[in-house]
């Protein structure tokens, strides 16, 4: 009986070349109310085996084009994937991860970071998945995940 870990398949969906839609709130966490709409690409690819896959991502925020990559190493263990964050615009940092999993087709990862100096909680959602498409969210609280402010969503469609 081999007890090696066996790779888990939860983001396999993401594997290849996306144009996506951003949705993007101005101002975060001040009761804000104006989005702003650009479009973007990723890529993404299995690493580790299938332990592992990241993606790479052009963000065409107007007056802020960069670039970031998404980190999702998973643990067999403990049976969740954790997602790291770095961007072009803070070159050398990581971001805090978010952990999580997926449940009846959707991914919940949570996490803490700050924000403008004050500590929040950080939620992405995966949903709407399907072959050709995908939907990511991600939310903010200031108060231990009681109430959360989404701030950003990605479209995904497959090219």
């Amino acid at each position: 009986m081999s007890t090696t870990p066996k790779p888990n398949t939860d983001f396999d969906f993401l594997m290849g070349i996306w144009k996506c839609r951003h949705r993007y709130l101005v101002r975060r966490l001040a009761d804000g109310h104006d989005w702003i709409e650009f479009d973007g690409s990723c890529a993404a690819r299995k690493i580790l085996d299938g332990f592992g896959n990241m993606d790479e991502n052009d963000i065409e925020l107007p007056g802020d084009r960069y670039r970031g990559m998404s980190l999702r190493t998973w643990d067999p263990d403990s049976k969740r994937w954790s997602i790291y964050w770095l961007d072009s615009r803070r070159p050398g940092h990581l971001f805090p991860p978010v952990h999580g999993g997926f449940d009846k087709g959707v991914g919940t990862f949570h996490g803490d970071d700050t924000f403008e100096g004050r500590p929040i909680r950080v939620r992405y959602l995966w949903s709407r998945i399907s072959e050709q498409s995908a939907r990511w969210e991600q939310a903010f609280s200031l108060d231990e995940g009681n109430t959360w402010e989404t701030n950003w969503y990605m479209d995904f469609t497959r090219v």
